[in-house]
């Protein structure tokens, strides 16, 4: 075991609203790196759930109209590699946006098996990595907006947009998929 080490901004942010969230849960962080950022457990410590955290500052598409910028809460950009999600062992993937317009942080909570699907089905099974724009609307929807026309992104900002595979919003702040875990 390394004597020292240090959490990185995402996993700060999930344990500070963990904790203040659920007062109840116990956070732990990891002793090596397996693929699991952090640990989560419920009172008793006889419950866990495990989360492979990534944060992304805000990439808020400041190239696009002004519109479309003002109808978007957080957006973010990642590069990940599939064969990682296929092996995680986390229950969950944390992916965490803060807005620093909104001073609010939002969390996509997914299971990797499905993340690994949405992924392939919108990308492909292709290449070594992902590149994913998770976007963020003020009206509380969450878009994988990687590849989009603009008319499509504008579609996005006005809430008028619709595919499955691209659809997030059901792992927005999905808090209660750790709480049914944690029961």
């Amino acid at each position: 075991m390394k004597p020292l080490f240090t959490v990185h901004a995402g996993e700060y942010l999930v344990g500070s609203h963990v904790e203040q969230i659920y007062p109840r849960w116990h956070i732990w962080i990891p002793a090596k790196d397996t693929g699991i950022d952090l640990l989560v457990t419920d009172s008793g410590n006889s419950k866990a759930v495990s989360l492979q955290v990534k944060f992304s500052k805000d990439f808020n598409p400041t190239h696009r109209s002004i519109l479309l910028q003002n109808k978007l809460r957080a957006t973010g950009w990642w590069t990940l590699q599939p064969e990682k999600i296929q092996k995680s062992q986390a229950d969950f993937w944390v992916f965490v946006l803060p807005s620093f317009i909104e001073h609010e942080t939002s969390f996509i909570i997914v299971p990797p098996v499905e993340l690994l699907r949405r992924f392939r089905a919108i990308h492909g099974r292709t290449g070594k990595r992902i590149n994913s724009y998770l976007w963020v609307t003020r009206t509380a929807r969450c878009w994988e907006a990687r590849g989009l026309p603009n008319a499509e992104q504008e579609l996005i900002a006005f809430d008028r947009f619709s595919n499955e595979s691209r659809d997030f919003s059901k792992y927005l702040d999905a808090w209660e998929q750790i709480e049914r875990k944690l029961k």
